[in-house]
């Protein structure tokens, strides 16, 4: 291994013999080259140049790289691969004590940014959306290379091969573009698809979600296929929207353009209408078939296990591929045991589906301080700080996120007060201690029509009920935690707030630093 040597006049090497620019300090990434550039300018960026095998052992490497917290690798040199491409091993993963530094620095914010004020920077831009424009083939760099009809090989690519047992090579960061048949709105989401062979895959398409519901309700119904654009390698803002709650019939495009301050340039496809970022590194334009199903899984998910069995999904039948010169190929090493959240995929939960999912439910008119992902069970656990302004208000907010189509992943929620942090776990876990009766603020919550994701590991076949619809006899698996004091003396006075808070500036002038936890960098705890 190597770290990447910029030079000084801020352009960096690409192994095609290309440079790029890394973006200034205040300026978004408008492609995921330049956003690698400006992690080399950090020296956040290792560039691996040995032979590195598609099979394992990138995602072993990528693995231990989020272990330790170390450089983000770029694999230059990838075997047994047709068409020369790089791997990049989960890109946009954050640290452990701010997750949100890298998602920031790609959007042009100052990675030094605390949590609160990253938050509502995101909201701010989120109220604010920009609409893309539209270039020429001419000058979109994901039409560099064409590739239609019996000449569009999958397998030409090297797809990783990410854990020991999946059911096979997977394209598990991208985002997925699909339109509405009945309106001129075009989804954007981000699906996992598992290559079948050179002209097929599998998508885990899960009714209740966007997408999903496009075509099983939709296309399905009515026997059409839905057309569909995978685009692997899109910028920054594009891919942290594709994970995003955004409202169904909403631009996506536009809200990208909110994040990075700047319109999204979209081209049309070689072989459909669909508009996908034209700084993409490579796209995958099909159909996805009515009627057919080929198996899907298991994949070592975001739960941390290696879920199964495998089971039917709709089917991607690729008609063209399309893609820059020597293509950067992104993935997510996704679930390696329980606690496990440095990957990219968790980092984008906390850092950009957290401010989404805050803004919605003040939009809905709830009083939320945050609402925050829990850093260590991705998708699983999440808080919110909120006043309590009436009785019966809890049950009320937690009514509306369990029937929300972009909470369906999400299990339990604990609310707490509007001054404890829910960025802060020894925060929160305080105000469970202290607050949170195990008889009183406890609460089940569900119906038997409700949703499920057939992805929790805790539920039996029986009890995920139907693949498709994930609905089933037994309530759904949600309940929320109050730990919130209504108003009551949590048990120690301000006193101790302010002489901790005084301990730890004494600490900080000696030279001790410390992580959004209050433990120091390192790992040690200091109360």
């Amino acid at each position: 291994m190597k770290r990447s040597e910029g030079s000084t006049d801020g352009t960096h090497p690409l192994s095609d013999g290309g440079t790029v620019v890394a973006p200034g300090p205040d300026e978004p990434a408008d492609s995921l080259r330049a956003y690698l550039a400006g992690l080399d300018a950090a020296d956040e960026l290792t560039r691996i140049e040995r032979d590195i095998s598609w099979n394992l052992e990138a995602s072993a490497i990528t693995m231990l790289a989020n272990n330790r917290d170390d450089r983000i690798p770029v694999f230059e040199s990838v075997t047994d691969s047709e068409i020369t491409a790089r791997l990049v091993g989960d890109p946009y993963r954050g640290s452990r004590a701010r997750p949100w530094d890298r998602v920031a620095r790609a959007l042009g914010l100052p990675p030094d940014l605390d949590g609160d004020t990253y938050y509502e920077t995101l909201i701010d831009r989120l109220r604010s959306p920009i609409e893309p424009t539209t270039v020429d083939a001419d000058s979109a760099p994901c039409k560099d290379v064409i590739h239609r009809g019996s000449d569009a090989d999958l397998f030409a690519l090297p797809w990783p091969y990410i854990h020991a047992a999946d059911g096979g090579r997977y394209s598990n960061l991208h985002t997925m573009v699909v339109p509405d048949p009945d309106s001129s709105w075009t989804d954007w989401s981000s699906h996992r698809a598992m290559i079948q062979d050179g002209d097929r895959a599998s998508v885990l398409l899960l009714a209740g979600e966007q997408a999903p519901n496009l075509f099983y309700y939709r296309y399905e119904r009515q026997n059409d296929p839905m057309p569909v654009a995978v685009a692997v390698g899109v910028e920054p803002a594009a891919q942290f929207t594709a994970s995003m709650w955004i409202p169904t019939g909403s631009d996506e495009a536009a809200f990208a353009g909110g994040l990075k301050r700047e319109p999204v340039e979209l081209v049309e496809c070689t072989t459909n209408s669909l508009k996908v970022p034209a700084s993409a590194e490579l796209v995958i334009e099909g159909q996805i078939l009515p009627g057919e199903r080929l198996d899907e899984g298991p994949f070592g998910d975001y739960f941390g296990y290696m879920h199964g069995p495998r089971r039917s999904m709709p089917v991607l039948e690729v008609e063209a591929i399309t893609h820059r010169s020597e293509p950067l190929i992104p993935f997510c090493v996704e679930g390696s045991g329980v606690g496990y959240s440095l990957n990219t995929s968790s980092t984008t939960e906390v850092a950009c589906i957290g401010p989404d999912a805050t803004l919605g439910l003040r939009a809905a008119g709830y009083d939320v301080e945050k609402c925050v992902p829990w850093r260590f069970t991705p998708r699983t656990a999440y808080v919110v700080s909120t006043d309590v302004p009436r009785p019966g208000y809890l049950h009320e907010l937690a009514n509306f996120i369990f029937t929300t189509w972009g909470m369906l992943h999400v299990d339990f929620f604990v609310f707490v007060d509007p001054d404890v942090d829910p960025l802060a776990t020894r925060d929160v876990l305080e105000a469970l201690a202290l607050s949170a009766d195990p008889d009183a603020d406890f609460h089940q919550f569900g119906v038997e029509a409700m949703p499920k994701v057939p992805l929790n590991i805790y539920q039996t076949p029986e009890e995920k009920g139907d693949a498709e619809t994930g609905t089933s006899r037994s309530k759904t698996a949600k309940a929320y935690i109050d730990a919130t004091t209504d108003g009551d003396d949590p048990g120690y006075s301000p006193s101790d707030a302010a002489l901790r808070e005084r301990a730890r500036e004494v600490l900080s002038r000696a030279g001790v630093e410390f992580d959004a936890d209050g433990g120091t960098v390192g790992g040690g705890v200091v109360w």
